[in-house]
């Protein structure tokens, strides 16, 4: 039995980037030796293992065997005999295809340190074109290292594109295409996400509305520079680490041309295709409800906005919000501490400021209400 380090482990530290977490790949071992052995097995379609004391996944060398459209149709075969090169070959890159033995030596059948030398995102194998999430996993791959000016080989965007008119990606089920695409927007380059896939026709097909900001701009559609939805996610990555606006930033920019009430329905419409989580979704709806709002005077405006995202009980939001908007230029950093001022001030007015103890029910949220108005209006003339 041989137990070899695998995947982004080896390759991050070949980059000489911090290991987040290591996989294992065990040649030569039966499932009753691991267990045998204390691994405790948790893997329903292939047989992988919990380390006894680390934790770490250990998976039995195995190979595959497409067997239906999609990313679920595939057979495994998992045994003593299936060798190292062969669990390798099966993987998307040759840059996750390079493992490390226990004594440190680097088994690399594929050429992905050259790969990785040269900043290139190549398959392995033909076989890569039988799981349509490799698409969204090159796409991602090409957001995280496009710092370092990794790009997709052209062999590798052919069979993608193939992939694409063959229907592969028309198996991926919401969940996976967020979940990956939540990856790219926590990248240094999240736009790369969307013109990897721009260049291989699949973001016509999973991402329409940001496909047509393309069809709009000539020059992006013919590379020259990228539509402005991208330009201004790619801006927001340098001023926010936070996905949420990072995502925001993207749906906000985006036909900024049509009415609110078209770019609310559009912002929704994506969000429920993808089962996108509900506070990205209202965040991004309360960013473009409200950018007018925010650039207003009128103390009953302002306090509606802040109303609206619960930002007397959660300021998450509505600091979100701000940020949002002093990235897509609405309003600029002066403005959004003045906001933010006029929320601290107004947040503390509650029932016990009222002159008037009579007062009940819904009297009482009136007058806070109308307090709330007059310091916002005070804090205003102020400037």
């Amino acid at each position: 039995m041989k137990i070899y380090l695998v995947g982004g482990a080896v390759r991050d530290k070949l980059l000489k980037l911090p290991v987040s977490e290591r996989d294992w790949v065990v040649v030569g071992a039966s499932p009753q030796e691991m267990l045998d052995l204390g691994y405790k097995q948790v893997g329903k379609d292939f047989p992988v293992f919990l380390h006894p004391e680390t934790k770490e996944e250990y998976a039995l060398a195995r190979t595959e065997r497409k067997t239906g459209p999609g990313y679920t149709g595939f057979d495994f075969h998992a045994a003593a005999d299936v060798t190292l090169e062969e669990d390798l070959v099966r993987r998307d890159l040759t840059i996750n295809a390079i493992a490390e033995s226990t004594e440190g030596e680097l088994i690399d059948p594929y050429g992905g340190q050259d790969d990785l030398a040269a900043g290139r995102l190549r398959h392995v194998s033909p076989a890569f074109s039988e799981d349509p999430v490799r698409v969204l996993r090159v796409a991602r791959f090409a957001a995280r290292f496009g710092q370092y000016g990794f790009s997709v080989a052209h062999d590798t965007n052919a069979l993608m594109r193939n992939m694409v008119a063959d229907g592969e990606v028309n198996h991926l089920v919401p969940e996976r295409v967020w979940a990956e695409l939540c990856k790219a927007l926590a990248t240094d380059t999240p736009e790369k996400f969307f013109t990897v896939l721009h260049g291989c026709n699949a973001l016509t097909i999973l991402f329409p509305e940001i496909a047509a900001a393309y069809e709009s701009n000539s020059g992006a559609h013919k590379a020259q520079n990228l539509p402005a939805a991208l330009e201004a996610l790619r801006d927001s990555a340098a001023k926010t680490n936070d996905t949420h606006i990072r995502f925001a930033v993207l749906l906000v920019s985006l036909q900024p041309d049509q009415t609110t009430e078209q770019r609310i329905a559009t912002t929704e419409a994506l969000c429920k295709r993808f089962r996108i989580p509900g506070d990205y979704l209202k965040l991004a709806v309360s960013a473009i409800q409200l950018e007018r709002n925010i650039t207003d005077n009128n103390p009953e405006e302002l306090l509606e906005a802040m109303e609206s995202t619960r930002a007397f009980n959660d300021p998450t939001c509505w600091n979100r919000m701000l940020k949002t908007c002093t990235i897509t230029h609405h309003i600029d950093s002066a403005r959004a501490e003045l906001l933010d001022t006029v929320k601290q001030k107004s947040s503390s007015v509650n029932a016990a400021c009222l002159e008037d103890k009579s007062l009940k029910g819904p009297a009482v949220g009136a007058a806070i209400r109308e307090l709330r108005c007059r310091i916002i209006e005070s804090i205003l003339l102020q400037q």
